[in-house]
């Protein structure tokens, strides 16, 4: 029988709280007393579904976000590349990504190749030790492998409007059962990053950063939409089918953001961890609040107007960024945290378009720069983390994903394709994949019935 995982992401520990609260917690009063065992199997258990369920949710706000951001003729079909990509991400998490970031790394490099079984054996004997299986093992499976679907959904929009299906979701299976487990058991399977001290509380870099370097590899080898820049090299504007729909999305992933990083405190069978649940989603909330805010000021310092989506993605970054760390900072340093990704999304989409790096929806600097500063920023209110180790894991974790992602999509190019061709561009991947529309009123269906 395989035992429970580590609890590698990290345990509350009392120099993490108030000392009031400590003391509070650990009186001896009964009214403070800590759950019996069984009964924080069950609370635990229940945080880790109730997370798992908001992340989840989270899918279907990359669809929203992402439907609304690129054009009409491309809406269907980024719709099919979200569910489809959830799906494929459960399937390659069951069969071989789970068991290979967790099972048996012990301080090295992955786990095991094999595929994940529920272990509850503990559970159903009437003399079970709650405490050495604290919760459902299929509790646990459910809430990782949400995580690892987040890391797949960045790809989706950055590379929209220009990548086929096929070749997408041949690079997805590719990213969810290898390029991720692997790198996440670095520090989250207790792996020679998290002996080494590396922290990331919640996967700024583990998972946000992982998705940014597989987007950012991916964008530069498929190359930008034809329409995107013209011949003097000039940004040429590209609206989205929906804002509304866009803030919709973002709504969405903000709301499941507390599941993300709330539940990633992994247990809730104590006052201790009821006190951190609470404060990480405190900070969690503010911390999208500040980059907002510091999003619109910057736009509208440098452009003169505001710009709705470089304020959803300000909201993103900002929780991106708290993500590695949403625990130890106090609220007013969770705001700055945010405050700093929002500016860091409005200078990163002007640097991208300055590269001729075409990103539909803003997810490099929302994902991937702003998750190395947040993991950069652990070390600010953190004890536990130092610089360079934040420093040597999030350069690790970059090469690695970088290296794998080139040689994988450059493999896919060579043996499939990649890119529609300029035809299947221009009427969109919608007619050119699927064959239908997602607003037939308005597109090519329309003018047939008025023709």
């Amino acid at each position: 029988m395989t035992p429970p995982r580590p609890l590698t992401r990290r345990l509350l520990s009392s120099k993490m709280i108030p000392a009031l609260f400590v003391g509070m917690v650990i009186s001896p009063s009964p009214a403070h007393a800590a759950v019996d065992p069984e009964t924080a199997y069950i609370f635990n258990s229940l945080l880790f579904l109730i997370g798992g369920i908001l992340v989840m949710w989270m899918a279907a706000g990359f669809s929203m976000l992402e439907a609304g951001l690129v054009r009409s003729k491309n809406v269907a079909e980024i719709c099919l590349k979200n569910i489809s990509l959830y799906s494929i991400a459960g399937v390659m998490y069951f069969l071989i990504g789970y068991n290979l970031m967790y099972v048996g790394v012990d301080g090295g490099f992955f786990g095991t190749f094999s595929s994940w079984s529920a272990n509850d054996a503990l559970a159903l004997d009437a003399a079970a030790d709650f405490a050495a299986m604290p919760y459902a093992s299929a509790s646990d499976w459910f809430f990782q492998m949400v995580f690892v679907a987040t890391a797949a959904s960045v790809v989706s929009g950055t590379m929209a409007e220009r990548v086929k299906i096929v070749p997408f979701l041949t690079f997805v299976v590719i990213l969810t059962g290898l390029i991720y487990p692997i790198q996440g058991a670095w520090k989250w399977g207790g792996g020679w990053l998290d002996v080494m001290g590396f922290q990331d509380f919640a996967g700024s870099t583990l998972v946000h950063s992982v998705g940014g370097w597989a987007a950012l590899t991916g964008a530069i080898i498929l190359g930008p939409r034809r329409d995107k820049y013209d011949k003097a090299g000039r940004v040429k504007p590209v609206p989205g089918s929906s804002l509304p729909l866009a803030t919709l999305g973002t709504f969405i992933l903000w709301m499941g953001w507390f599941g993300f990083n709330g539940a990633s405190q992994l247990a809730l069978g104590s006052a201790i961890d009821s006190i951190a649940v609470a404060q990480i989603f405190a900070n969690t909330n503010m911390a999208a609040a500040g980059g907002v805010i510091a999003a619109m000021a910057a736009s509208k310092t440098l452009y003169k107007k505001f710009d709705l989506t470089l304020a959803l993605n300000g909201a993103l970054a900002g929780l991106v960024s708290i993500t590695a760390e949403p625990l130890t900072p106090t609220v007013g340093e969770a705001i700055l945290i945010g405050a700093v990704g929002g500016v860091i999304v409005v200078f990163g989409v002007t640097f991208l378009d300055k590269m001729k790096i075409d990103d539909v929806v803003g997810a490099i600097p929302v994902h991937l720069m702003a998750g190395i500063w947040g993991t950069m920023a652990v070390a600010f209110t953190n004890s536990d983390a130092s610089f360079t180790g934040q420093i040597i894991g999030v350069s690790a974790i970059g090469t690695f994903v970088l290296v794998a992602s080139a040689i994988a999509w450059t493999v896919i190019k060579r043996v499939m394709g990649i890119r529609l061709s300029a035809e299947d561009e221009f009427i969109g991947g919608d007619m050119a994949e699927l064959g239908l529309e997602a607003y037939p009123e308005f597109g090519h269906g329309s003018q047939k019935l008025r023709g």
